[in-house]
């Protein structure tokens, strides 16, 4: 399968954003891509480096104008589209969602982010609720896509979860990136954990994973923080952790990768790490902390 990855730098402009998604979605299915995949809260602005309740006029309802939008341009490109949209499902509870949109522009499932960071410059737990929908793939023509959402990716237990309920492959919609007050040094740590930790999913579970981040800079509205410089590195990783493609830090790319799913059969066979599991003596990781 040719998977699509659009990463982009934001504007301040929903319609422009949405507009250069779609002409890059466009791009990426005359190249062959049958699965598209679109970074985190990709209509704007990463609105969540300040807390502001006129903010929450950019959330909007699935269904609604964006899921109307991309669920076109899925079906006007005949492909299957992730996108992750900023949900108003009643006033004063907002998800932060992935909408998986099949190819002929119909809704096959949604995704609810279950972990709500909330650091300095990343305020998600002042919009978010945490997600209801639990870690269940979405069923659609190229497979069952067991999507999650940026700080999801850092927890071993959904990626597992996800796989144990037949994920074809893990994907995660993106955006983080560095605070001014971080050296070389540290960046580059951070980052390598960032995809060091997500390839240890591919590796742990047998599957493809597929990351879309942001990319340039976006300034502190509030002007407390210099900002943050998204990092880019979009990436494929296949089933054994090893890298099939990485964007640049610095620059857009609308990248076309092919993943082989058969592959996950076969690395599974020879690293049955399903089949060894010890289930009968894993309850305690229901509890926050075993003192």
């Amino acid at each position: 399968m040719k998977i699509g990855l659009i990463q982009q730098a934001c504007t301040p402009s929903v319609a422009e954003n949405r507009a250069r998604l779609a002409d890059s979605v466009a791009d990426v299915a005359a190249r062959g891509a049958e699965l598209v995949v679109l970074q985190e809260l990709h209509n704007t602005p990463y609105f969540c480096q300040v807390e502001s309740t006129d903010n929450f006029d950019l959330a909007e309802p699935v269904p609604g104008p964006s899921t109307d939008f991309f669920g076109e341009v899925a079906r006007r490109c005949g492909v299957v589209l992730v996108a992750s949209l900023f949900e108003r499902r009643a006033a004063g509870l907002c998800h932060n969602t992935a909408v998986v949109f099949e190819r002929d522009g119909s809704i096959a499932g949604t995704y609810r982010k279950m972990h709500i960071p909330d650091d300095p410059a990343y305020y998600e737990k002042f919009y978010f609720t945490p997600g209801d929908l639990g870690f269940r793939p979405v069923q659609t023509s190229v497979g069952r896509l067991g999507v999650q959402v940026c700080w999801d990716q850092w927890y071993p237990e959904g990626a597992r979860l996800m796989a144990l309920a037949g994920a074809d492959l893990l994907i995660y919609p993106t955006a983080i990136g560095y605070a001014s007050s971080d050296t070389p040094d540290e960046q580059a740590r951070q980052r390598d954990a960032w995809q060091t930790v997500q390839r240890g999913h591919a590796v742990a579970n047998g599957l493809p994973v597929v990351t879309v981040n942001r990319t340039g800079f976006e300034p502190d509205p509030s002007g407390q923080t210099d900002g943050i410089r998204f990092w880019g590195t979009s990436f494929v990783a296949g089933p054994q952790g090893e890298l099939l493609h990485q964007s640049p830090e610095d620059e857009e790319e609308n990248a076309v990768v092919e993943v082989s799913l058969a592959r996950s059969e076969q690395v599974r066979r020879w690293w049955p790490f399903l089949r060894d599991r010890r289930i009968e003596a894993f309850g305690d990781l229901v509890r926050r902390y075993i003192d």
